[in-house]
């Protein structure tokens, strides 16, 4: 009965390979974790493999005689394995060695990328001069003069990685630059609120203090001829409707169209705030704007001139004014010495809705327009209905 085991060629080597021992010790898919666990163990045991080798060479070279005339490039490989392991020890602690410098420069060191590839291609530098070496002197035989060489290369290029690793002087990041912002730290932010809402509340107070500085408004009642009405005290935070209604009142009081019609007082006591329009210069202002948006806007109609031209600043406090206990002994200032009270009375009208209804294709009613808080009446042409330019626009 034959041997089932095939027999082995004296040529084929006696040594597997670390992909031969893989391919046999791993069938079919396999983690990834699994083949590196594997492969380490095969390297474990080549490396205790050639130990086992060089300690049975030794122990043959000690017991037989010396046979280095007669040296075949085995027994003479035999021979220098000892030399061999002592130089990988040697070349595995200068590793070592680098590489803990060089974890310590990455900790500290801010240079370039260009020296981190110098520094990162420094032990691959050294490793295959180790190896250029290490080829000379197995085939020369054991000298202690090149490990000596060898060794004094390695300080040498060590200290030259150490100068690569120094920190380099420090630079100010962004010099020319003259102002450092914040850092926008919890307090920072905390601070800037409180100064934000101050400063809203600071202007809300001015706000109101304007809203109820007291102006006066001269007006006519327009229906085709300018008729007197007299001067009308309102606030700057008041509505257009409110400053009709007063309007209304005078005419009431005046008794305007008395020649037209003997009942004028009733008639007008009959007239709705919503039957009245308030036209400035030549802008129809709707009734729920009041007249702090034109004056804090500094609004401009036709003519480049202002809709409302009264101050938007806090009036100086009067030393004569009034105080709290005396609110029923004075009432304020004279209408006379009120803001506006000098303005020329025919650039506000008051104006009956159903006349101007009735008028409105008629000069100076068909140049009459709704303000649009959107357009820009300052440089517009005027035209009639027609969308003829006049003539004497200015």
């Amino acid at each position: 009965m034959s041997d089932p085991t095939p027999p082995t060629s004296r040529f084929a080597p006696q040594n597997k390979t670390t992909h031969e021992r893989l391919s046999t010790n791993t069938v079919g898919l396999v983690a990834l974790s699994d083949y590196r666990k594997r492969r380490a163990d095969v390297l474990e045991q080549q490396e205790r493999e050639a130990r086992e080798a060089a300690q049975g060479a030794r122990a043959a070279n000690t017991s037989t005689p010396d046979r280095s005339a007669t040296a075949t490039p085995n027994n003479a490989a035999s021979d220098n394995s000892e030399t061999v392991d002592r130089r990988k020890t040697k070349k595995t602690k200068k590793k070592q060695q680098q590489q803990q410098q060089q974890r310590a420069k990455a900790l500290v060191s801010f240079a370039d990328d260009d020296e981190e590839g110098e520094d990162a291609g420094g032990p691959a530098i050294a490793t295959l001069r180790g190896k250029g070496t290490e080829k000379d002197k197995s085939a020369d035989g054991p000298d202690d003069g090149g490990d000596a060489a060898g060794d004094a290369a390695a300080g040498s290029e060590s200290a030259a990685g150490d100068d690569k690793g120094k920190l380099p002087a420090k630079v100010a990041a962004n010099a020319s630059v003259s102002i450092v912002p914040r850092a926008l730290t919890k307090a920072a932010l905390r601070r800037e609120a409180a100064e934000r809402e101050a400063l809203r509340k600071e202007f809300l107070l001015i706000q109101t203090a304007v809203k109820a500085t007291e102006i006066a408004i001269p007006f006519v009642f327009y229906d085709g001829t300018n008729t007197p009405g007299g001067t009308v005290r309102v606030k700057k935070g008041d509505f257009a409707w409110l400053f009709l209604d007063k309007s209304r009142k005078v005419g009431a009081q005046l008794g305007v169209g008395g020649d037209k019609s003997s009942n004028a007082r009733r008639d007008w006591a009959r007239v709705s705030v919503d039957d009245l329009l308030l036209v400035r210069g030549s802008m129809i202002i709707p009734h729920h704007y009041e007249f702090y948006f034109f004056i804090i806007n500094k609004t401009l109609g036709p003519g480049n001139k202002p809709l409302f031209e009264y101050s938007a600043e806090v009036a100086p406090a009067d030393p004569g004014a009034a105080g709290p206990g005396q609110a029923g002994l004075r009432g304020g200032p004279d209408i006379s010495e009120l803001e506006g009270a000098s303005d020329d009375p025919t650039f506000t009208k008051v104006v009956d809705r159903r006349w101007y209804q009735r008028n409105k294709h008629i000069y100076p009613a068909s140049v009459w327009q709704e303000f649009e808080p959107d357009k820009d009446f300052s440089k517009e042409v005027r035209r009639d209905t027609g969308g003829n330019a006049f003539f004497f626009t200015k």
